[in-house]
């Protein structure tokens, strides 16, 4: 017997031991459960800054935490400012340092923010008069929809006029001030019009160039047709790429001093057409308006880049043609490398861009290029009113749209596993084999 109670002593002592260790790591669990829930969701923003301040000290937090898009601290900002005014006819002062104050109070945005880019678009506010406008609308933006999330860049749609005097063409610097506001965590604003649609969806903004010459304002054009040509065509406003800062500010505040918000308005169509004999129509418009500026001064392209070196945004009359042949190079290049035609998740899709481009050296860029143009622009016409320039012969531009929507939705269908085999038919599509476009052997 007394063995026996010597033996079951430890074992009564191990039972009771594992008990209390065990009710300690669960209460331990709950605790620590409890902690995780409150900073994950911030409930009090100074507990959580000091929290996030103690995990740094312990190196416990990621080099690349993820943007916080439920935390917006207490601390007043330029929102709070009562005099503040998203309209146009009202300055902004100091928005370069209302930003950076932003940031500030933002940490989780900074990192990249040099990089951040906002793609604004938009159409009118009732419904189109062409039959098929709606249609046509609806897929140009689905195709910027695509670009955009391919590349990890937010998108914003208007089709409200928020100056009601400020319509058509001028409809677009509201929209972009208003932007500019809204996103204080972007540094480029970059406005598309609606009938302009991404016709290389792999091809990225190459912002380093722009911010390497502290450029703060792109748009397509040539320097010789403004200062020798005295062109109104000599660059294209309908796509520009501008720096959310206070010079960009300022240059809005006199842009839009040439619109129909202003009481010279008609005198402003008066000297544009003046200065550019080419111009077609009295009023003063928006893409004059900037070619004049810059005729006028010419050390604006200091800040202003006229990008010509590939389609930051092209002609569709120029480049239509040359979308089978660019097809056709494109397959022969995939036939050729097995990396490029490897199937991937879209997510990745950036890096093939990138595996693409040694092959694409010699395939030149802009006009007379085999090389994806980058942005093909329908100027002339007007999907929505139907009213296309006269130029163009019957379903010239409607077919040409159809063609150049399905060239861009194939690059994008291809990681769905399908593709358009006929361009000119949107309704068919075939799914794509394991090799595609190589026929073979596998």
């Amino acid at each position: 017997m007394a063995k026996s109670s010597v033996r079951t002593k430890p074992s009564s002592c191990f039972s009771d031991g594992s008990l209390y260790l065990g009710a300690a790591l669960l209460a331990f669990l709950l605790v620590w459960s409890l902690w995780s829930y409150a900073l994950s969701h911030n409930f009090d923003p100074k507990t959580s800054a000091k929290s996030v301040a103690n995990t740094n000290a312990h190196e416990c937090v990621q080099e690349n935490p993820e943007v916080s898009l439920h935390y917006d601290p207490p601390d007043q900002t330029f929102y709070d400012d009562q005099e503040l005014s998203y309209s146009i006819e009202k300055p902004i002062k100091n928005w370069d340092e209302k930003r950076k104050e932003w940031l500030k109070h933002h940490p989780s945005f900074a990192p990249g923010a040099r990089d951040r880019v906002v793609l604004v678009t938009g159409s009118q506010p009732k419904p189109c008069k062409n039959p098929i406008g709606d249609h046509l609308l609806l897929r140009f933006f689905k195709n910027k929809v695509d670009y955009c999330r391919i590349h990890g860049y937010d998108i914003f749609y208007n089709n409200v006029l928020l100056h009601p005097k400020m319509h058509s063409y001028w409809a677009k610097l509201p929209v972009v001030k208003a932007a500019m506001l809204a996103h204080p965590e972007a540094e480029w604003i970059w406005w598309v019009d609606s009938d302009a649609m991404f016709t290389d969806m792999e091809y990225k903004l190459p912002l380093q160039r722009y911010d390497y010459k502290k450029h703060n304002l792109i748009v397509h054009g040539w320097e010789k047709l403004i200062y020798e040509k005295k062109s109104w065509t000599a660059l294209n406003a309908g796509v520009f790429l501008i720096r959310n800062c206070q010079w960009s500010m300022d240059f809005m505040e006199k842009w839009s001093g040439m619109g129909p918000m202003s009481s010279e308005y008609e005198k402003w169509g008066e000297i544009q057409r003046s200065v550019f004999k080419d111009k077609l129509f009295p009023e003063s418009d928006d893409q004059s308006g900037l070619t004049y500026l810059l005729y006028k001064d010419k050390s604006l392209t200091e800040k202003i880049y006229l990008e010509g070196e590939y389609y930051f945004e092209g002609y569709w009359a120029d480049i239509l043609p040359t979308y089978d042949n660019i097809t056709e190079k494109y397959t022969e290049l995939e036939k050729e490398d097995g990396k490029l035609r490897r199937r991937h998740a879209e997510k990745v899709s950036e890096q093939y861009g990138v595996f693409r481009e040694p092959h694409l050296r010699e395939a030149g860029n802009g006009k007379g290029s085999w090389r994806r143009p980058f942005i093909t622009h329908f100027t002339g016409c007007q999907p929505c009113s139907g009213d296309h320039n006269q130029i163009y012969e019957g379903e010239t531009c409607w077919n040409g749209m159809v063609k150049a929507l399905n060239f861009a939705d194939n690059q994008v269908l291809r990681k769905y596993g399908f593709v358009h085999p006929d361009l000119l038919d949107s309704n068919t599509v075939t799914e794509t084999s394991f090799d595609y476009p190589d026929d073979g052997p596998w």
